[in-house]
């Protein structure tokens, strides 16, 4: 289900983070339904139990899930999750067309090189 890249940059938390939004914003973790606990993460991922514990923070900050005293943590039911991560893909693609028109890349090939990709990943 989660899986960590040790080559990528990105700190491992912020990977997990990024995980487990996308599983949830895409409804593989339904409302409700019970995260893995930090410990059994931690152990599957062989990594720090405060490594999951942090990304379980932020995860809960930005409302993706939500913590019930001894219980655990479960997924968060807030259906504007998706809009708030396709806002922040269209922001980020606002920088990206603007680091083109920067460097000279015209708006038709832009365009033609992103359809290109977006069909690429269709396929995977």
């Amino acid at each position: 289900m989660i899986g960590i890249d040790l080559q990528n940059r990105k700190p491992i938390y912020e990977q997990i983070v990024e995980q487990f939004q996308t599983l949830i914003v895409n409804g593989v973790l339904e409302p409700d339904s019970q995260m893995p606990s930090v410990r059994s993460l931690a152990m599957e991922l062989s990594i720090n139990p405060n490594t999951i514990q942090k990304a379980y923070s932020a995860l809960e900050q930005e409302g993706y899930i939500y913590p019930v005293k001894g219980r655990g943590n479960f997924v968060s039911g807030n259906a504007g999750l998706r809009l708030k991560k396709q806002e922040g893909v269209y922001r980020e693609l606002r920088e990206l067309v603007g680091r083109s028109r920067e460097l000279g890349i015209s708006c038709e090939e832009f365009t033609e090189r992103a359809e290109r990709y977006y069909r690429e990943g269709q396929k995977e």
